[in-house]
């Protein structure tokens, strides 16, 4: 009876296993075809993404840096609407207002820039020997590397290019200044649509996490627009306190210098320092060592003393709370991604994202901490 009772226990097993097998059928060669054009087809499609998307990268960076630039002009929209004005009339009148600001720096700055400019290239050999007659330790070192001889080399190179390839630099600039028209037409629309446009991000996430999404996307917006405009206003600063120092130094090149110093001054970490040192340059190859050298030297690392610890904390206040590190590693990813405008807003897309995480992870661990402390240990059972 065991033996027949194992036997008759055993049979089932036996059978489902064999019907198992049996009822597996064996993989046809159509699906294993239609398995291989449905991986083919995945694979093309991805491909022909990425292509269309490499072939329109251009107009999607100008879109990004459109839809930075209306976010970091956002705060002073928000400021006129909240006082009664209507948002377009808002955005009408800060694009006017940029507009008239740039007619006016132009009109006061351009001409003097491009005069001194072309008297900087054309003097160019005459400032070299200049300052090589003044120079004992750079005659010494003319005299056996022949640097001088090369420089002006090099300069003549450059401004014969420049005047063969005019036509191919003015198609450069016409694109530039296409470029810059499309930014504009796109931060304008991006600013006239951007309550529109975080609504619509706020409402790709679950409903019980919109609240989240609409504090985190207020975070990022208020973060990038108090940089963008105290990093402005900071290397606004900047430009007209080298312009001052100049002029007031007889400087030759105050404007040029000053708008270089400017522009320089919006890469973070090292800008200021760049500046300085090309100001510290022309100042000594075209004016005597003392008193106008050493002066220009001492005024620059008096104004970033007080630009580091008295101008910017007080305009950007919390705007960005980083280390060095974290700064300086956010410029360098976003200045290779995207450039100068790469730059500046990867710190304070980076701020945002801590502001928005750290919070988040301290919650998470106050929670885990609060739930180890109410879990009861070994040999704590509830009491009956």
């Amino acid at each position: 009876m065991q033996t027949d009772g194992r036997r008759i226990s055993e049979a089932p097993a036996g059978g489902d296993q064999n019907g198992q097998r049996a009822g597996r059928a064996p993989v046809s060669r159509l699906t294993v075809f239609g398995w291989a054009v449905a991986a083919a087809g995945g694979v093309a499609a991805v491909a022909v993404a990425a292509m269309t998307l490499y072939s329109v990268r251009s107009v999607l960076i100008q879109a990004v840096i459109g839809l930075f630039l209306a976010v970091s002009l956002d705060p002073p929209v928000r400021w006129m609407v909240g006082r009664g004005a209507r948002r377009g009339h808002a955005v009408a009148i800060i694009f006017l207002t940029a507009l008239v600001l740039t007619a006016l720096l132009l009109w006061a700055f351009l001409p003097p820039l491009l005069s001194q400019g072309k008297g900087l290239t054309s003097d160019f050999p005459g400032y070299l020997a200049h300052l090589r007659r003044k120079s004992p330790a750079l005659t010494r070192l003319d005299d056996r590397f022949h640097l001088l001889e090369h420089i002006t080399a090099w300069a003549r190179t450059m401004l014969d290019r420049a005047g063969h390839n005019a036509w191919t630099y003015g198609q450069q600039a016409m694109g530039a200044i296409s470029s810059a028209l499309l930014v504009g037409v796109l931060t304008i629309y991006f600013m006239l649509d951007l309550p529109r446009i975080r609504k619509g991000l706020v409402a790709a996430f679950p409903q019980r996490h919109r609240r989240k999404a609409d504090d985190a996307v207020a975070v990022v917006a208020d973060k990038v627009g108090s940089y963008m405009i105290g990093n402005f206003a900071i290397s606004a600063i900047a430009g007209i306190a080298t312009f001052i120092a100049l002029t007031a130094l007889q400087v030759p090149f105050a404007v040029p210098l000053a708008v270089f110093v400017a522009l320089t001054d919006l890469l973070p970490m090292i800008g200021a320092t760049l500046g300085a040192v090309g100001c510290i340059v022309a100042a000594l190859a075209t004016t005597d060592l003392w008193p106008n050298t050493i002066v220009v030297a001492l005024f620059f690392v008096v104004y970033q003393q007080l630009e580091n610890y008295l101008i910017s904390p007080r305009v950007l206040r919390n705007a960005v709370q980083m280390s060095a590190l974290a700064v300086l590693l956010a410029a360098l990813i976003g200045g290779t991604l995207l450039g100068l405008i790469g730059a500046l807003m990867a710190i304070p897309i980076a701020a945002a994202v801590k502001a928005i995480t750290v919070p988040a992870l301290r919650t998470r661990r106050q929670d885990s901490l609060t739930t180890t402390h109410e879990t009861p240990g070994p040999g704590q059972g509830v009491s009956i």
